[in-house]
């Protein structure tokens, strides 16, 4: 079963950028659709960015025109830049398969918390 690793985190002020990472242990290379999700506290895990494996991406409204996804299956490695972070974005970040491409388990994320 495919580990996944998410680091990149970090405190961050409104409007500054982070670049998120996810390593994969084996290949994602048939995981077609690799997402980005967030869990801010007290409310439920949400799909926030996917990218299939020949590029076609998707974002919510709430990152759209702010958030990239990327991925790059020779590193085994997903990737999320994000620009003009705002206080809403405070959340733990984590990747995965997208509905049945899910790997079946999580990894520990990696904390986001934009604050001045």
């Amino acid at each position: 079963q495919v580990q996944l690793v998410e680091s990149g985190g970090g405190l961050v002020q409104p409007g500054g950028s982070l670049r998120l990472s996810c390593a994969a242990s084996g290949s994602i290379f048939e995981i077609f659709v690799m997402g980005w999700f967030r869990q801010a506290s007290g409310k439920q895990r949400e799909l926030i960015a996917h990218i299939t494996n020949d590029g076609v991406t998707m974002y919510a409204e709430s990152v759209k025109g702010r958030f990239t996804i990327s991925r790059d299956n020779d590193k085994n490695t997903v990737y999320l830049q994000m620009n003009r972070l705002k206080p809403e974005d405070t959340a733990v970040y984590y990747c995965n398969g997208v509905g049945s491409w899910s790997v079946g388990s999580w990894g520990q994320g990696t904390q986001v918390t934009v604050s001045s």
